[in-house]
């Protein structure tokens, strides 16, 4: 097996609704004790009694021994050999197409990092390349992100400055450009709130948009992002965060006289 984002674990506050939303609003499937499915991976998402917050982030790195540690941020992380495989092929009943996952992992995070500088060092230790970096402002506020891969998918790992919470949010990705649309619609009849609408990103060319999830930090939900390959790939910065779209509804849906 290879390096990936492995699962998350969530504390949270309201259960029933984490597990509405996570199965009605995003299509994965619970499969008992919090633990929920989206590829062929036994699970994937994990969520407990806790404080609205990510509690633990499991990463697949062979050539490591299973540990648990924190980053320099302060998250903790399990450092293992993945969830174990499921017993059948997965199947959501809402997202038909599936979910890109497997060999590639969860999806990705971005989380908080009060110290770049002791960050970078961490994660090149466990093996992540840094693919590209976006330094921008938006709606008057400084953007400085950095993305980084273990494995094929464009990221698994980005930061910049610190967050309200340990993450900003979790991105999965769907096998089809319609699923995004889809969930799109449910995440508007669920009373989800939106927070960027669909647009697509210029550096992992990922169209997608963000809304929040039961906790208060976002979730993404995208398609068509691209793979790196290392002998050939190299690291740009780009000076916008997307190529068109993900405006907050607000600004994109307000009326001016």
């Amino acid at each position: 097996m290879g390096a990936q984002l492995s699962h998350l674990v969530f504390g949270v506050s309201d259960i029933p609704a984490w597990t509405s939303f996570l199965t009605q609003v995003l299509g994965m499937v619970d499969v008992g004790e919090g633990r929920f499915r989206m590829d062929g991976r036994a699970w994937r998402v994990r969520i407990e009694e806790g404080p609205d917050d990510l509690v633990e982030v499991g990463w697949e790195i062979p050539g490591h021994e299973a540990l648990r540690t924190t980053d320099p941020a302060g998250i903790p992380l399990a450092i293992n050999h993945g969830p174990p495989a499921a017993d059948a092929a997965f199947q959501s009943p809402v997202v038909r197409d599936g979910f890109v996952g497997d060999d590639l992992g969860l999806g990705h995070l971005v989380i908080s990092s009060p110290s770049f500088k002791e960050s970078r060092a961490f994660y090149d230790a466990l093996g992540f390349r840094l693919s590209d970096r976006i330094k921008t402002e938006i709606h008057g506020f400084p953007v400085d992100l950095s993305f980084f891969h273990i494995n094929p998918r464009h990221h698994s790992l980005a930061f910049g400055g610190p967050q309200r919470k340990r993450l900003h949010h979790f991105m999965i990705e769907a096998r089809s450009m319609d699923e995004v649309g889809l969930a799109y619609d449910r995440a508007i009849r669920s009373g989800v709130r939106i927070t960027q609408t669909l647009g697509r990103h210029p550096n992992d060319k990922m169209f997608s948009f963000y809304a929040k999830t039961p906790s208060g930090f976002e979730f993404e939900f995208g398609w068509g992002g691209r793979t790196v390959d290392d002998a050939t790939w190299e690291p740009a910065v780009y000076d916008r965060i997307s190529e068109w779209g993900h405006h907050p509804p607000q600004v994109a849906f307000s009326r001016k006289t």
